[in-house]
């Protein structure tokens, strides 16, 4: 924050969206503000439509006196849209600002169609959704993207995807806009993409583990790659890197999709075991027919799913001891008792006891709307940053 006595309208509005101070009168105590400046800058805040006056607060004084008004960000002002994109399907929708979500749909996208294809889809998908939930294209403030390769922070491009064949340093933000802008006649949107695991970890600490500031989600899925959350944000690492664990090498003598042999990924991602299952006979081509294999009590997909655990929680005991994480989710198709199982069979063996003394090993929270959750928390938390809260406000002409 500024110094006290020059907080802006945006820190304002942080305190207040955190609950850190809801009322006038806190606003001036945690900020140094005069009382007139407090209500200069929340007047603004008012006028953009982002705060809205809640119900009476208790009294505070002894001598009594009306109650004070509390504060709240108004969510109903603007919509987000999310989607995150797996090899073979897809999964968008409007968000409230709060993350609430208000109409959905999922389907059949292949990644192996490459940017120009899917991207087009996205926005009509979005055009429809929009229209599901009842809500005017005016009112999207930001467009959220989840996609299942390493992506550059900064430039929004993926970078080197192993399972994302045609989209290396394609310009997704640009194109997803035009997308969006060509299906629905709305001016342009800011676009945030990040990588999916990233997304699922943002999203299920956010709403489960707020406290934790040390969490760890793994996605097994297709692939194999993992979110970290450290105080609250993203850890991506110099250039969108971090967390590719999929790609650490074990020794065995399979050949990774990234073309070199030994990866993690080529012995225990879904698409691993559906190849094995395969091999036996079972109709398998995915990581979803394994995890339906799985839903139904198949004892080979099972069998194999343990064995899967067991090979990632073997890296996971390094993760573990070198991030200290007080959660670590299991996520994707294969997190069912069979992986999560064979992954506490491996971690706890390697890892040292001090590392797993303070350790929660769950399943995901949120399930399959994780990335969109994640996706549409990341957009809210960029533009209602205090450092962009003023550009805003000025262009809203307030």
């Amino acid at each position: 924050m500024s110094a006290r006595g020059q907080a802006s309208a945006g820190e304002l509005l942080e305190l207040v969206r955190s609950g850190r101070a809801v009322t006038r009168g806190a606003l001036q105590q945690a900020t140094g503000l005069s009382r007139a400046t407090v209500g200069q800058r929340l007047d603004r805040l008012f006028r953009a439509g982002w705060l809205r006056e809640g119900a009476g607060g208790p009294v505070d004084s002894p001598l009594g006196g009306r109650p004070s008004i509390t504060l709240e960000f108004d969510d109903a002002h603007a919509v987000v849209l999310a989607a995150d994109l797996e090899t073979r399907h897809a999964r968008a929708a409007v968000l409230s600002l709060t993350g609430e979500i208000l109409a959905e749909h999922s389907g059949t996208l292949v990644v192996e169609d490459g940017p120009e294809a899917v991207l087009g889809d996205l926005g009509r998908w979005f055009a429809e959704l929009l229209v599901k939930a009842g809500r005017p294209a005016e009112e999207v403030c930001g467009i959220g993207l989840a996609v299942p390769g390493p992506v550059d922070s900064v430039t929004g491009r993926v970078v080197q995807p192993p399972i994302m064949p045609g989209w290396d340093g394609y310009d997704i933000t640009g194109r997803l806009a035009r997308a969006f802008g060509e299906e629905t006649g709305a001016a342009a949107v800011p676009v945030l993409v990040d990588n999916d695991a990233n997304l699922m970890a943002y999203g299920e600490q956010r709403t489960g583990y707020p406290n934790c500031s040390a969490f760890v989600l793994v996605k097994v899925s297709t692939g194999i790659g993992a979110g970290v959350v450290v105080d609250g944000s993203v850890y991506r690492g110099i250039d969108g890197g971090a967390g590719d664990i999929g790609h650490i090498r074990i020794g065995a003598d399979a050949l990774c999709r990234c073309g070199s042999y030994g990866c993690l990924a080529a012995v225990a991602s879904g698409r691993a075991v559906a190849r094995r299952l395969a091999e036996d006979g079972v109709p398998a081509a995915s990581g979803s027919d394994v995890r339906d294999l799985l839903a139904a009590g198949h004892p080979g997909a099972a069998a194999l799913a343990r064995e899967a655990g067991r090979q990632v929680g073997d890296v996971l005991a390094t993760v573990v001891t070198l991030l200290n994480p007080g959660v670590l989710m299991i996520a994707g198709d294969l997190a069912g008792t069979a992986f999560l199982t064979g992954v506490r069979e491996l971690l706890y063996q390697r890892a040292l006891p001090r590392s797993t003394a303070h350790l929660d090993v769950v399943t995901s929270r949120l399930g399959e709307r994780a990335g969109l959750i994640g996706a549409g928390a990341l957009v809210v938390e960029h533009l209602y940053a205090p450092e962009r809260v003023e550009d805003r406000l000025v262009a809203l002409g307030v």
